[in-house]
């Protein structure tokens, strides 16, 4: 992702408002490895920003994937997620909690037949699975008695 620097140059080019509110969203996007929601980066930008709104943060975010600065995934599990990677890459979903990674990988032997009459603009692959830390959950909660390396009560969405 762009700097926030480099992202407030692109709106001034665009004639886009550049305010406050709009810096520190490009700057809690430019620090997270995350894939966020617009109310994950809301939450974010709170913190220091209380009378931001939401619909600030969701404008900002359609502005971005506007400019093909970020990318929209719709992955079924509710809100879109915002991927700040630029770079053509595909995700591995865990469908225990929900985390989102990215995967660097080159798959040249996926080809729509030519007598489909489609047109494919892009390309994108979803993994989808269980993460480690789900996995070692579902071991022990099949089996109380097997310990593992740590074992957290819950764990919040990681990737």
């Amino acid at each position: 992702m762009k700097t926030p620097e480099e992202l407030t140059g692109l709106f001034r080019e665009r004639g886009l408002k550049v305010t406050p509110q709009r810096q520190r969203i490009f700057r809690a996007l430019h620090e997270t490895r995350e894939h966020p929601t617009a109310e994950a980066v809301y939450d974010e930008v709170r913190r220091e920003m209380p009378t931001i709104s939401l619909r600030t943060v969701y404008q900002t975010l359609n502005d971005l994937t506007a400019m093909g600065e970020l990318h929209q995934l719709c992955l079924d599990s509710g809100s879109a997620r915002f991927d700040p990677t630029a770079a053509p890459h595909h995700h591995l979903v865990c469908d225990g909690c929900g985390a989102v990674a990215d995967v660097h990988a080159e798959f040249t032997d996926v080809r729509v037949p030519d007598d489909s009459g489609f047109t494919v603009s892009s390309t994108e692959i979803v993994f989808r699975g269980r993460c480690r830390e789900c996995q070692g959950e579902a071991i022990t909660a099949a089996d109380p008695q097997i310990p593992t390396a740590a074992q957290p009560k819950e764990h919040a969405a990681h990737g």
